[in-house]
């Protein structure tokens, strides 16, 4: 699949603003994507006469949220100075969301009230070294330290042999979402890589809604919409998802195929930096290619030279 080229009428290019990306128009295009994929029948409503668009009409998610007509039609248009949580309840209702997209609701309408303040481009983030000692720590599982971006920005051994192609391609810090979009190698390394494309640029637009001023990360977005067909489609799509715990499947060029659980452990100290884990069920195949992985790590590249390329 190529995606939507950029001269299709369909194609809507990400609007984005030289202080990150616009809140407002994410909140329209957000609310008309949700209220876009729900039948009437879906709502419980009577449907009634032709109709040029899909899903709900603005007027019957106004009934279903209780809200007046031209309240919702202010909301919709970004309009949300204000807004109680108890009428975003009720929108997640109507339009039926799930927990990720009741979060990222709640995210936008933050982000366009007048009290938050745009933050600039933001400084280096630094990994401490007691986070540093907490991964090194662990050894019978891959661990790395990511943002919000999604940048790896620390791992400890068999985290760096876990991701080597990723840390090949790049520079530091090694990107989840240029790895997948950009480097050809990721179609091998991820089995099913358009679960993989879909979800990640999911969670980059969870993390937009949080952090809509995110120079960086507009950017980031920027950058691969203007070189990727397959983001773009996907970034249109305005889906959004919480990345906290489940499975992973890889294909690694060494070791070959790998099913490992993933959990992630927010760093509370510092803000928008977590901690995943890669573990294998103990006595698993998966478990044996993890060891054989580890042991692969020993001898080709020690952890103090993989630090050393990534910080070159």
């Amino acid at each position: 699949m190529r995606g939507v080229p950029a001269g299709s009428p369909t194609y809507r290019q990400p609007r984005l603003r030289s202080s990150g990306i616009d809140a407002r128009s994410e909140i329209n295009e957000f609310l008309t994507s949700r209220r876009a994929r729900i039948t009437p029948e879906q709502a419980g409503l009577n449907a009634y006469g032709p109709r040029r668009v899909p899903g709900l009409r603005r007027e019957e998610v106004a009934v279903l949220a209780g809200v007046s007509v031209p309240y919702y039609t202010r909301l919709e248009r970004g309009a949300m100075h204000g807004v109680s949580d108890s009428v975003l309840e009720a929108l997640t209702r109507a339009l039926q969301l799930d927990e990720a997209e009741r979060a990222h609701l709640f995210d936008l309408a933050r982000a366009v009230q007048p009290n938050v303040t745009q933050r600039r481009r933001p400084g280096k983030q630094t990994i401490r070294p007691s986070v540093q000692h907490i991964l090194d720590a662990i050894t019978g599982a891959a661990a790395f330290v990511r943002n919000d971006r999604l940048d790896i920005l620390a791992a400890n051994a068999l985290g760096h042999a876990l991701y080597s192609e990723m840390f090949a391609s790049q520079g530091h810090p090694a990107n989840t979402a240029r790895f997948i979009f950009l480097d050809p190698r990721s179609r091998d390394f991820y089995p099913d890589w358009n679960k993989a494309a879909s979800d990640t640029v999911a969670v980059l637009r969870a993390s937009a809604g949080r952090n809509p001023y995110d120079r960086c990360l507009s950017d980031l977005v920027g950058e691969l919409s203007t070189q990727s067909d397959e983001f773009r489609t996907r970034w249109a799509a305005h889906n959004v998802r919480q990345h906290i715990t489940g499975i992973k499947y890889l294909h690694h060029p060494v070791v070959g195929d790998l099913s490992l659980s993933y959990d992630r452990l927010d760093l509370v100290a510092d803000p928008g930096l977590t901690i995943f884990t890669y573990t294998a069920e103990p006595g698993s195949r998966d478990e044996e290619t993890l060891r054989l992985l580890g042991s692969w790590a020993a001898t080709a590249d020690p952890p103090e030279r993989l630090r050393a390329a990534d910080e070159a």
